[in-house]
């Protein structure tokens, strides 16, 4: 059996991957991965600079992090044997800012998400005012929407963000820091976002606990007795919400390649058309080739594959289409430490939508992560764009970067005339997913349809999960379906996934 994969991002080399080591457990199946772009990855793209004086930069221009608590990465790394390469994040320095009125204000301690947890941080913060500190707080007392019906899910109650933090927690709440926090970061807009697709949790925690705080400090609870019943052992990598790897994120993505079998992956080459072949598939290439093979695994953006989808299925093609996709860039900039007199022990600053800035966050890389930059070195990773503010995307690459500099010189102060020691911009053109309202929904009836389509199967951020593992896991399981309907059956799909970190 021979499958073709389109798109050579974390989605489509954990299907080629888990072709190899269906091959290797003794199935007769091969592939062939296409991707359009000159280098695998998708949005996981790690720049590798030298610096002038000696030393390097890891700079990652899309994905920089996954959340630890989701193992498929951790279980494709122990695989490959790359598992002692992963690191945390740096939590001496885990600060995060908001910007208000132009001012940095610290994020207040107790705050989960957007919900307080603690009394007195929140009292004496001044990153809301007190009306709404005091509307904040009423959520411990305000009842449910609804209450669910036996069997009722997240799915069957959805809610916009903006709907569901404005009921709880009231209008402020909402724009200082759930819509950066929780809408911003995700490329979405808190008009239309899903909680039931991004969020379950906060929709059950309503459920069960009639309160966002109330939930939150029962999860908090529940954190503080596991570690005190399994506390760390001597020597034991500390456990930190974010994961990544030493040589950055694209490294996970060049040892799945490495393993997979470089030899079977083209790059600089797109698939132009694919058509059901009698019982095959036949795929055209931007090159006028012609592939043909047994299964095609779409791992592209939503909106290719409903292009490409479309002559095989237009009832599927019609609902890929209906999943947005908003375009935002990465400026990776890297300064003289002597040019940034400041304080430098924190991780990331996030700007809400009401602040009005083309510059939506920043990341201070060499602060959040070890060995990114030269010791006198500051390596900052700012964003832009986003569906806030599209049209900023239109200036050129210099007058970006040039936008970000300005943009931390007057948020941070670094020195107005300091000029970037490393520079480089990203740009993903609709390359972040929006879920929508009723998100989950549309997704179940994409996958009724695509299981009538034998042979095909879709994988991407675009279903369910953006987050690195989630797009990994999307791959596999487009290889579970089309090797189930081919009749082979794979002895790790039968074994429950366990815990490796």
């Amino acid at each position: 059996m021979h499958i073709i994969i389109i798109g050579g991002g974390i989605a489509g080399l954990g299907a080629a991957y888990k072709i190899r080591r269906a091959a290797e457990a003794g199935h007769e199946v091969t592939f062939t991965l296409v991707e359009r772009d000159d280098r695998i990855g998708g949005k996981i793209f790690t720049d590798i600079a030298e610096d002038s004086d000696g030393g390097r930069y890891i700079a990652d221009g899309g994905s920089d992090s996954f959340l630890t608590d989701k193992t498929a990465v951790h279980r494709v790394a122990k695989l490959l044997g790359v598992f002692d390469h992963e690191v945390g994040t740096v939590e001496e320095t885990k600060k995060t800012f908001i910007v208000k009125d132009g001012r940095l204000v610290e994020m207040p301690d107790g705050m989960m998400m957007f919900a307080p947890t603690k009394l007195i941080p929140l009292a004496t913060t001044s990153l809301y005012s007190w009306p709404a500190k005091f509307r904040m707080a009423l959520d411990w007392f305000l009842p449910r929407k609804v209450r669910w019906a036996d069997g009722e899910t997240a799915a069957d109650h959805d809610e916009t963000l903006e709907s569901f933090v404005v009921r709880r927690l009231g209008r402020e709440a909402l724009d200082r820091l759930a819509e950066p926090l929780a809408a911003g970061v995700n490329g979405d807009e808190p008009s239309e976002m899903s909680v039931a697709a991004r969020y379950p949790m906060l929709l059950d925690m309503e459920q069960k606990h009639g309160s966002l705080i109330r939930g939150f400090l029962a999860q908090r609870k529940k954190v503080e007795e596991m570690r005190k019943k399994y506390p760390p052992k001597p020597g034991q990598r500390r456990r930190t919400m974010f994961s990544s790897f030493h040589d950055g994120l694209q490294f996970i993505c060049d040892r799945m390649a490495d393993a997979a079998g470089r030899e079977h992956i083209r790059t600089g080459v797109g698939a132009a058309a694919i058509a059901q072949d009698g019982d095959g598939w036949s795929v055209t290439l931007s090159s006028g080739e012609t592939l043909r093979g047994d299964a095609v695994i779409m791992a592209t953006e939503v909106w290719a594959a409903a292009g490409l989808t479309r002559p095989v299925d237009g009832s599927l093609a019609d609902l890929l289409e209906t999943i947005p996709c908003s375009s935002s860039a990465t400026a990776i900039l890297a300064f003289d430490r002597s040019d940034c007199p400041f304080d430098l022990s924190w991780h990331g600053i996030l700007s809400p939508m009401v602040e009005r800035r083309p510059l939506t966050g920043v990341s201070l890389m060499s602060s959040k992560w070890p060995d990114r930059a030269p010791e006198d070195r500051v390596l900052f990773r700012g964003f832009l764009g986003g569906p806030r503010d599209e049209a900023v995307l239109e200036a050129s690459d210099e007058d970006l970067l040039e936008l970000a500099r300005t943009q931390m010189v007057a948020l941070l102060g670094i020195k107005a005339d300091a000029r970037p020691r490393y520079a480089k911009l990203f740009r993903w053109e609709k390359g972040m997913p929006q879920y929508t309202l009723d998100h989950l929904k549309r997704v179940d009836e994409i996958e009724r349809l695509e299981c009538g389509v034998r042979g095909f199967a879709l994988a991407g951020n675009a279903y369910r999960g953006v987050g690195v593992p989630n797009a990994l896991e999307s791959g596999e399981r487009a290889v579970s379906k089309v090797l189930g309907e081919a009749g082979i059956a794979l002895e790790e799909d039968a074994v429950e996934e366990k815990r490796v970190y």
